[in-house]
């Protein structure tokens, strides 16, 4: 059973090339569990540079895998201390991209919780940035939005 959350979401890059760049959206989604994977998903925006990507996050014990289908389409990784390929296939193209999870922390259960992941970012084998976010969830019915 899925139900409606609001996810806060506060991430950080870091790219030898572009330098440092911080977001901060809040955003509905849907929170549920399917074959004892805990699972959150949200539409992109504009705001994120991905608008018409779904991003759907799963969470299990020991890693988190983040799948983004759409305008955007990938399949990350994370799991502490483990590198992971995966590959990232946007409208120009498709690369191969490593993601060396530095720290991993979830406390996530069906009434909400907190997802924190810093990792680094490789690309032909060296490392071209670092990516922090966390994530916070809440029940929707705990923040009635006026309209």
């Amino acid at each position: 059973m899925e139900k409606e959350v609001i996810i806060s979401i506060k991430g950080m890059q870091d790219f030898e090339q572009t330098g440092k760049d911080s977001i901060e959206l809040v955003t509905r989604g849907n929170l549920g569990r399917q074959e004892g994977v805990l699972t959150l998903s949200y539409e992109e925006s504009e705001l994120t540079g991905l608008e018409g990507t779904l991003t759907t996050i799963q969470v299990e014990p020991e890693r988190v895998t983040m799948l983004r289908t759409g305008q955007v389409n990938t399949q990350m990784v994370f799991q502490e201390g483990r590198r992971h390929l995966s590959m990232y296939n946007t409208p120009y193209g498709a690369m191969a991209v490593g993601v060396n999870t530095r720290h991993l922390y979830a406390e996530l259960d069906e009434t909400g919780g907190d997802l924190e992941i810093d990792y680094a970012i490789e690309i032909d084998h060296a490392i071209v940035g670092r990516n922090v976010f966390q994530i916070n969830v809440k029940q929707a019915d705990s923040f009635p939005i006026k309209q």
